[in-house]
């Protein structure tokens, strides 16, 4: 009888690790963000909090919120790899890509946008955001292609 710790595991699809790795560590970055938009918060920083500053205050929660919700969309996408069948897909290397420069440049362009305020509006950072969002769009379009294509064994 086989060892249970020594059950049929397959190596692990690199997409699916890179994802999970992406992911979690994402998780941690931006989640951290919010723990320190939070401390300024509470600690009355009048650069974060002074109504000259709302722009980037929002620009900046969007940055944590996109973050940490991109981060855990990397999960879902790993774990979506994971079960679905292991065959070379290109529409699983084009979604990876294009999850991953979502997953950075998004989150990148409110924070950046954020950091120098022109009268209000926020700065050239903001420029990743478009980008990013139709990264994001493919990625979404690619991945519900594939898992649409997908085909049960019988």
């Amino acid at each position: 009888m086989p060892d249970q710790n020594q059950s049929a595991e397959a190596p692990l699809d690199p997409l699916v690790r890179s994802h999970l790795r992406f992911g979690w560590w994402s998780l941690l970055v931006f989640l951290t963000l919010g723990l320190v938009l939070e401390a300024m918060h509470g600690f009355k920083v009048r650069w974060y909090l002074d109504v000259t500053n709302e722009t980037r205050r929002l620009l900046w929660r969007l940055a944590h919120a996109h973050g940490t919700l991109l981060g855990l969309l990397n999960l879902a996408f790993a774990g979506s790899l994971a079960i679905l069948p292991r065959r070379p897909d290109r529409w699983k290397r084009i979604a990876s890509r294009c999850l991953l420069g979502a997953s950075i440049l998004m989150p990148s362009g409110f924070f950046l946008g954020g950091f120098v305020i022109y009268e209000g509006d926020p700065g050239l950072g903001i420029l990743l955001l478009p980008i990013g969002a139709i990264l994001l769009f493919v990625a979404v379009l690619c991945a519900a292609l594939g898992a649409g294509s997908a085909r049960t064994p019988q």
